[in-house]
């Protein structure tokens, strides 16, 4: 299959803002900086020392904010064609949001000492020639997988395609993170696109500034987190002279998704794709019980600040998937076991267990300390701390919360 899909991003560009050399400051309306507490987060982790698997686009490295950002050079040469040629700013503004580092008043990435590694693929928008040169997804995501990047970001999703399916569990077998748009179907039949609905892929759909899981977000058995996903600037297109305002998809959930895996692995360079996943997981604002995620919020939204200000945090053993049940096989159990725990590991998974009990009576999961849910009287509303303000989530705008079947293969 040469299409992979389509992007699962920007649905609207509703007004145009300032160039990122003007005076406007773009980060000022990255309004999720805040509340998931990023100053504070950079004080520990900036992502430095992880590299970022962006499949996409293509990613300009020349904006402001990119600039010394983008490894072009280690992309691998025979996917390689035209990857710093970005077509239509989407995978522009996915690499920003991740790895931004928000000079000349652009955006402002979550993980700004993460670095870049862009792949373009073959995706709606390419015709022709420029199409035929493209990698298809399978081989970028095989690619990437043969590279030292330890995440791979995939803001595109279209129909299941075995091929790809058979990349993603390569890429399972070296260890890889990949995190994926859940689509924006939403206001159709609401299904979960692929890659987001293959096993070894985290899927992630979007809420809004209030917290609210956006209309427009696909749902169902394959979300496994939710992230911020509307009302910021991104690229308005491939001329890159402004950006446009109100900028709404699961794929900038995906990338900030992707950007506080980041931040997690930075502070922690000896963790396995396990234990960051695991991290993600059990630190995510939630009202429920973790073995019973919910179809539109997966195990919750995420908070990388929760695992960051923790010295005690608990990662859990390097070769057991916590998704393994979902997954149904074992390919990331497999390929945790060749790093050995460093000291620091092992000093915190001796922490006291006292320290990660559950949080407001629910069981079956770890939550690190300081969050705050509970629901409202109605259940039709979740109060998550992502930070230092609670953000109210309405569960697809129905009276409650909608729990899943998990993916058993």
């Amino acid at each position: 299959m040469r299409a992979a899909g389509a992007i699962v991003g920007t649905l609207a560009a509703l007004s145009v803002g300032l160039a990122p050399s003007a005076t406007a400051d773009e980060q000022s309306k990255q309004w999720y900086l805040k509340p998931m507490q990023a100053e504070q987060m950079w004080k520990v982790s900036t992502g430095k020392g992880v590299k970022v698997a962006v499949i996409d686009t293509g990613v300009n490295p020349n904006t402001l904010s990119l600039k010394g950002q983008v490894l072009a050079d280690e992309v691998p040469k025979s996917v390689a064609y035209h990857a710093t040629h970005d077509f239509d700013g989407h995978g522009t503004t996915m690499a920003e949001l991740i790895a931004g580092t928000g000079a000349g008043g652009g955006i402002k990435g979550l993980a700004p000492g993460a670095k870049i590694v862009p792949y373009r693929i073959d995706l709606q928008g390419l015709k022709g020639a420029e199409a035929k040169k493209s990698p298809d997804a399978p081989e970028a995501i095989r690619a990437a997988a043969d590279t030292d990047a330890k995440i791979i970001s995939m803001s595109f999703g279209g129909v299941p395609d075995p091929t790809m399916e058979e990349a993603v569990k390569y890429a399972a077998s070296k260890g890889k993170l990949m995190i994926a748009a859940a689509g924006n179907d939403g206001r159709g039949k609401g299904q979960i696109d692929f890659p987001a609905g293959f096993p070894y892929v985290v899927g992630v759909s979007s809420m809004d500034a209030s917290g609210t899981v956006s209309k427009f977000s696909s749902h169902g058995s394959w979300v496994d987190l939710t992230a911020p996903g509307e009302g910021f600037p991104g690229w308005c297109d491939a001329t890159f002279r402004s950006y446009c305002d109100n900028r709404n998809g699961t794929s900038a959930a995906a990338a900030i998704a992707s950007a506080s895996a980041a931040l997690i692995w930075s502070a922690h360079p000896d963790w396995t794709v396990n234990q960051v996943t695991r991290a993600l997981i059990d630190t995510a604002g939630r009202s429920w019980a973790r073995n019973n995620p919910s179809s539109y919020l997966g195990y919750g939204a995420v908070r990388p600040k929760n695992v960051l200000k923790n010295p005690h945090y608990d990662p859990g053993p390097p070769d057991v998937d916590p998704l393994a049940e979902e997954n149904g096989g074992d390919l990331l159990a497999k390929s945790g076991r060749a790093p050995a725990p460093s000291a620091s590991a092992s000093a915190s998974t001796s922490a006291s267990a006292s320290s990660q009990a559950p949080e407001n009576g629910t069981s079956g999961g770890t939550s690190a300390a300081g969050s705050s849910a509970r629901s409202s009287n109605d259940g039709s509303t979740l109060w998550i701390a992502l930070g230092a303000a609670a953000a109210v989530v309405v569960i697809g705008g129905g009276g409650f919360a909608v729990m899943r079947a998990r993916r058993a293969r």
